[in-house]
């Protein structure tokens, strides 16, 4: 007789979302790189930076929103601040903050590869339910501390 726990439900939530995630990432990392340059995680940085009033948020909130330490953040933005798609301002009031900003020409390349990315998840969903998305969605934003003022 094996004195090693049963799986607990929570356990295999876990290592599903965890498969679900490697699966949805591999798939738009594939395809945001081939047809628009981009991997998966500059999308993201992207897509925050485009729903963040203004298009600029304060580079420790990108970080936030993004699960990376300041430094972690810091090297995803380089390569984009190089290329002209992301910018960095500084607060006038305070010069330890830093903002991340979405350029002209980072907002045009959002936009296409935003097409792309809806077009993998409505793919990879297709045979889910709006009600069991809506149900998934909650589940999530629990799990992850998110709430509608910081989405």
């Amino acid at each position: 007789m094996s004195d090693a726990p049963l799986p607990s439900t929570s356990l295999e939530l876990c290592l599903r979302l965890t498969r679900a995630y490697a699966v949805l990432t591999r798939r738009l990392d594939n395809k945001l790189s081939s047809v628009h340059g981009l991997s998966f995680s500059d999308f993201m940085v992207l897509h925050s930076l485009s729903r963040a009033e203004g298009a600029r948020l304060r580079r420790i909130d990108l970080a936030e929103r993004m699960g990376l330490t300041a430094s972690g953040v810091t090297r995803t933005l380089l390569p984009l601040e190089k290329i002209g798609l992301v910018g960095r301002e500084s607060d006038p009031r305070d010069a330890r903050v830093g903002y991340a900003t979405l350029t002209p020409a980072g907002q045009e390349l959002h936009g296409y590869a935003l097409a792309s990315a809806e077009a993998i998840c409505r793919e990879a969903t297709q045979a889910v339910s709006e009600e069991q998305l809506a149900s998934v969605l909650e589940l999530l934003g629990q799990l992850a501390g998110i709430n509608l003022s910081n989405a």
